[in-house]
């Protein structure tokens, strides 16, 4: 009783933690990948804050924050007749002389708006933005690179940039002015300066819609040859900082990854619930409890506490973010996540064999059945770990494989072994005319094809989802469900299996009969 006090205790505590921080992803002029993207859950206090570190950054940048869904406006066929060309994605003077852009953008993004339409109605905020010297002044203009990489693209991943302690918090009027103009499109509310804009503080996005947003910095200016080292080739000054992106939720976790913070609170609650209820059943039928309901009593416990872990996993990486005990603690889960699933396999193994129904003891194939279970728990513990830690879009798909295939083999053969062994007590009980038994090992029969077919079409489903993870816009149509995909489908499908079967053996008065 006193440790399921603290229990509580400790539980209550978790949840009222009050969270400042945002997701922040630090960017540099060295990433291969000039973008930064993220899901937003729209409200009215969420926002973007771009952030330079003023004794390291310097020279001009172009600068544009937009909803993927304008991407197709962003850059301008380099060239008229020759599609093979990338688009020009900064306006440069030689951009100028191609007549890609107008003068008045020089040094910023370019935005293709088709006729009749305006960058009122779009989500675009661009500009030129001057950094800070070493010295504190602001940069002087300099030559403008004429060849600035970058072609804008989603980063490979969007969840799984290291986290840094610094956080930043919304200035006190952003409820006002959002109140102020929460009719607004993005770009009324997000009106880009009319010329070069000298950067002393954060630069702050508003978002009041739901989408998939992105942060794109290119560098415009070249180093000063009395600056340069001792090279023929000019380079651009050097600039880092931090995005942050502020959701409707407090806390350090991305928008993808959040839901399941409330997802397996859900799921502890919802195993709590029919686990008292089994309990109350074995309680009142303590005298006709057979072995195999003390083993699914042990298993529900374990459920209970696993549900508890990956509860208290998510909500401590949105405290703190991902770090050393981050990955301990996900080794944690990883290894009761294996252990759940490779004792319920095995636990279903020696029910289909008949274990304490229709045979005493199994013998040497009790060796096999650990055997089995114990390369499910290993394969289970690395695929746990690889599907958090591994980033599906730049993945190759041989990495992917290796980790799924030996857990699929696993699983097949605890599938199909179960099955057979179903099949063989089956035929067994009707032999002896034991209709009772019989009946219930039909109905085991039925939940488990059925389990077998509806995993079968998430993994077809999600084999389409994954094959097109390589494509420009992935990360933007699935950040909302990529949690569902990897965590939630396949959960509530063992928690609906798991009591269906339980169901079945649960206690009664004519367990012994």
């Amino acid at each position: 009783m006193q440790y399921f006090s603290n229990t509580v205790l400790v539980l209550w505590l978790l949840w009222g933690f009050s969270f400042v921080a945002g997701y922040e992803v630090p960017f540099a002029d060295s990433d291969y990948s000039r973008q930064t993207c993220s899901g937003m859950w729209g409200g009215s206090s969420t926002f973007i804050n771009v952030t330079f570190d003023s004794s390291t950054s310097q020279g001009q940048v172009a600068m544009v924050i937009y909803e993927w869904k304008d991407m197709q406006y962003l850059g301008n066929a380099s060239s008229p007749t020759d599609d093979s060309l990338p688009l020009t994605y900064v306006c440069t003077s030689d951009a100028i002389k191609g007549g890609l852009c107008a003068y008045s953008d020089m040094g910023k993004f370019i935005v293709n708006l088709p006729s009749g339409q305006n960058i009122a109605q779009t989500s675009f905020w661009s500009a030129r933005v001057a950094l800070r010297s070493s010295t504190g002044s602001a940069a002087a203009s300099g030559d403008l690179w004429q060849n600035p990489d970058g072609n804008p693209t989603p980063p490979p991943s969007n969840y799984t940039t290291p986290f840094r302690s610094r956080s930043i918090v919304a200035p006190p009027n952003i409820n006002k002015v959002a109140r102020q103009t929460s009719g607004s499109s993005s770009s009324a509310l997000n009106p880009s300066p009319s010329s070069v804009l000298s950067y002393a503080d954060p630069i702050q996005y508003h978002v009041r819609t739901t989408g998939y947003y992105c942060v794109a910095i290119v560098p415009v200016t070249v180093l000063s040859p009395a600056r340069q080292a001792s090279t023929d080739v000019p380079y651009h000054p050097t600039y880092n900082g931090v995005v942050l992106f502020q959701n409707t939720f407090q806390g350090k976790l991305p928008a993808t990854d959040y839901p399941k913070v409330n997802f397996y609170l859900f799921m502890f609650l919802a195993y709590t619930a029919v686990g008292a209820l089994w309990g109350w059943l074995c309680y009142k039928h303590v005298n006709e409890l057979l072995p195999i309901q003390y083993y699914l009593s042990s298993l529900i416990g374990f459920l209970v506490i696993e549900m508890v872990a990956n509860w208290v996993y998510y909500r401590y990486l949105n405290a703190h973010g991902r770090g050393t005990a981050a990955t301990v603690f996900l080794f944690v889960v990883a290894i009761l996540d294996a252990g759940r699933n490779a004792l319920s396999f095995f636990m279903l193994l020696v029910v289909a064999l008949g274990l304490s129904v229709v045979r005493e003891s199994l013998g040497r194939t009790m060796l096999k059945c650990q055997i089995l279970a114990g390369a499910h728990f290993i394969f289970g513990v690395l695929y746990a770990v690889g599907i958090v830690e591994l980033e599906l879009e730049s993945t190759s798909a041989l990495i992917l494989l290796m980790f799924v295939i030996p857990l699929a083999f696993t699983l097949s053969g605890f599938l199909m072994w179960i099955l057979y062994s179903l099949n063989a007590t089956m035929t067994q009980l009707m032999v002896r005319k034991q209709r009772y038994k019989l009946t219930m090992f039909k109905r085991l029969y039925y939940i488990l094809l059925a389990t077998v077919v509806v995993i079968a079409i998430f993994f077809v489903v999600s084999s389409f989802s994954f094959s097109d993870r390589l494509a420009e816009d992935y990360a933007a149509k699935s950040w909302k469900i990529r949690w569902w995909l990897l965590d939630g489908y396949l959960a509530i499908l063992y928690f609906a299996s798991f009591w269906s079967i339980a169901y079945l053996w649960r206690p009664s008065e004519n367990n012994r009969r």
